[in-house]
């Protein structure tokens, strides 16, 4: 049976419009390591495999082909990943969310506009921790 890995790969970084190069960057590993994953020549160590499946929000167990369900379930919930997802569904990194030339160029009042988000992001988990101490 063929590995599944390196087409699961190769699917997602072509699915999220993404170079070798750029995956390559993201794990810190060189492009031509990386090509060596897509074309099942080597293959990565865990803390690899998590990167990508964070990056990509599947589990591992969709990247090795062990289920072909790409959602984690409510116990591998990973929050990176759902930040990454929503980050993809909203298309905020193709207007530049992570460069930071991009923040330096927000107004104040796009800053005060992600300082009330955060407060009440902060709040809510504040909210929820305490009420989770209280049970």
């Amino acid at each position: 049976m063929k590995p599944l890995l390196p087409e699961r790969l190769l699917k997602l970084r072509k699915e999220n419009k993404k170079t070798q190069q750029q995956i390559a960057d993201f794990l810190g590993i060189t492009r031509p390591a990386y090509t060596a994953y897509e074309r099942g020549n080597r293959h990565p160590h865990y803390e690899m495999l998590q990167k990508l499946a964070d990056f990509y929000g599947v589990t591992i167990d969709y990247l090795l082909g062990r289920t072909d369900d790409p959602e984690p379930n409510e116990e591998e919930f990973n929050s990176l990943a759902e930040i990454n997802r929503m980050v993809k569904e909203y298309g905020i990194e193709s207007f530049g969310f992570f460069d930071i030339e991009q923040w330096k160029q927000l107004s104040r009042e796009d800053v005060e506009e992600i300082r009330k988000h955060f407060e009440w992001v902060a709040h809510k988990a504040k909210e929820r921790n305490e009420s989770d101490f209280d049970d």
